[in-house]
């Protein structure tokens, strides 16, 4: 066959006429992790035409072969609600659709993501690996992060603190066995006797007693009846330490550091997840990089036999062998490169990525989901979304609660201002055979009394009031510029996430873009009206709109992450 019929036949097959430039194929990394070879698609369907509307992944595609091996998507797959606006006419996309992973409203299933991780190493080679979603990540670090769980464990400390500081209020047994066996005046004394601290600041008491031998005239009270002495009574604050003291201080203190346990957990809950997002879509760029690299290697070993039998034909010179033989040498080192990269977002991911038994699980390329088709952000829910962060943010509750503990230790400093005045009320009565003629301890006793204690100068009281409304005033500014922080921040979080959705669109024309012109640059080198250096040069173009477009991608999802974590979407009820 002659040079220019075969030309002829080949640039039909590849465009179908000669004057119609080719459709490109653009195609995400599938879990199964076959390669899609750069064909002519397949005849549009239903779900193609669908697919046109859809922002294309950042996958490479650029045909040379006439064989038809256009893949489709999954039929597991979902289309998204809302797609993205639709690219040209004159191209077809193919490509496997999957739900929003990243989309920072969804709840996420503990159970049914639980069960999706440990498939993840159950998956034998029988049977087609599932590809890791973001929401499954999310769920790893819900429920098996190391660090997550340390700081859960803060509750227990919180809860131990509060424990200790009850204990203010312990029921408290006293004893004593005061003996002189020597001397002229021998006496023997031995009590017992309980005294339980009560909740509005006084206390009960109750005891026994019992005191014998001969005692001094002065110390006659000590003695008892044979049967001792039970004795009880209460003491009751009449002013300071009536409505707050040191023990409720302390025990309410505990309360509200039990309190604070909770935004700090949720604090650090957010930016472990939001770490865990950036490192799933650090892999998923990676493997869409991976993937570009490799379908370039492709073209240029596929475009090797063809160009040595044409040199051998005596058509072309050797130096285009040559030229094309150095470039696949440069695309085989930019495959191990993207390797390299990919497996280390994996061994990254792992991190993050657990089963049910909190072993860390390596990804491979066949878990690839590719990247989900991003939505623009409504600029109409921005105020609504600033409030929502407002009300969930844990700054601001941390900051509320050490409000509150402040305003204890005031509460306290201002009750010591108050003269101390305490009432005490007690009866006893002896049992038994009396000690003395008199019977003098025999009938029931009983005692009211007040006991007063008046600081004159009180500056202690003064100076801890002083102290704490500087402290108070603190708080007050540091809320202010708080709430000002979170409000900035939920707008820069928007700002970037809509710059990034254009920033997707504009590189995604710029790829539609340059893979036409790359096809049509291949055709011409078909007919002999290019050579293979313009060809590459083309190729290039392609490539590096590609990969800016996973670029745009990556930073598109990054920056949902980062909306997600200043809306504080993220909080741990167990």
């Amino acid at each position: 066959m002659c040079r220019n019929c075969r030309n002829i036949i080949l640039l039909f097959l590849l465009s179908g006429c000669a004057t119609v430039p080719k459709p490109v194929v653009v195609q995400s990394a599938k879990p199964s992790g076959d390669v899609v070879s750069d064909q002519q698609p397949a005849q549009p369907s239903e779900d193609s035409e669908r697919a046109t509307s859809q922002v294309q992944p950042a996958s490479l595609q650029i045909s040379e072969d006439a064989e038809d091996n256009s893949a489709s998507p999954p039929e597991s797959a979902e289309q998204p609600e809302s797609p993205a606006p639709a690219t040209s006419d004159s191209q077809t996309t193919d490509l496997q659709s999957s739900p929003m992973s990243g989309d920072s409203n969804d709840d996420i299933s503990s159970n049914a993501d639980a069960e999706t991780a440990q498939q993840l190493l159950n998956s034998n080679s029988s049977q087609q690996p599932q590809a890791v979603e973001l929401n499954v990540v999310i769920d790893s670090v819900y429920r098996s992060y190391p660090l997550l769980e340390a700081a859960l464990f803060n509750r227990n400390i919180a809860i131990g603190q509060q424990v200790g500081a009850s204990g203010a209020f312990d029921l408290k047994v006293k004893g004593a066995s005061e003996n002189g066996p020597e001397g002229f005046y021998e006496t023997y004394r031995q009590s017992i006797g309980v005294v339980q601290p009560t909740y509005w600041g006084g206390e009960l008491f109750a005891g026994y007693r019992i005191g014998r031998g001969s005692f001094q005239p002065w110390y006659l009270e000590r003695q008892t009846n044979d049967a001792g002495e039970f004795k009880a009574g209460v003491q009751v604050p009449l002013a300071r330490n009536r409505n707050i003291d040191a023990r409720r201080a302390e025990l309410w203190k505990a309360g509200f550091e039990r309190s604070l346990a909770e935004p700090d957990i949720q604090a650090q809950l957010i930016g472990y997840v939001q770490e865990a997002s950036y490192a799933y879509w650090d892999w998923v760029a990676a493997g869409e990089n991976h993937s570009i690299a490799t379908r370039i290697l492709n073209l240029a070993a596929e475009r090797t036999s063809r160009i040595e039998a044409q040199v051998n034909a005596g058509l072309i010179d050797p130096p285009e062998l040559t030229d094309n033989l150095r470039l696949v040498s440069i695309r085989e080192a930019k495959v191990a490169d993207t390797r390299r990269k990919l497996e280390q977002t994996a061994a990254k991911l792992s991190v993050y990525l657990r089963d049910s038994a909190g072993q860390p699980v390596l990804p491979s390329e066949d878990q690839l989901p590719g990247f989900p088709d991003p939505d623009n952000v409504a600029d109409d829910r921005l105020e609504t979304d600033i409030q929502q962060a407002l009300a969930s943010r844990p700054e601001l509750r941390t900051l509320d609660l050490l409000r509150r503990q402040i305003q204890v230790d005031y509460s306290e400093a201002v009750n010591q201002l108050q003269p101390e005045l305490n009432a005490v009320l007690w009866g006893s009565q002896d049992m038994g055979e009396p000690t003395s003629s008199k019977r003098d301890k025999s009938p029931f006793e009983s005692e009211a009394s007040l006991y007063l204690d008046v600081p004159v100068q009180r500056r202690k009281a003064q100076g801890k009031m002083t102290e704490l409304q500087g402290k108070l005033a603190q708080l007050s500014a540091k809320r202010r510029i708080t709430a000002d922080k979170i409000r900035v921040d939920v707008q820069m979080a928007h700002a970037a996430l809509k710059s990034a959705w254009e920033q997707v669109q504009s590189t995604q024309d710029a790829l539609d873009r340059a893979e036409d012109l790359a096809i049509r640059e291949r055709q011409n080198q078909e007919a002999g009206a290019s050579d293979l250096l313009k060809v590459s040069l083309r190729e290039q173009y392609a490539v590096e709109s590609a990969e800016k477009h996973v670029e745009a991608l990556r930073l598109y999802f990054e920056s949902e992450a980062d909306y997600r974590a200043a809306m504080a979407l993220d909080e741990i009820n167990r």
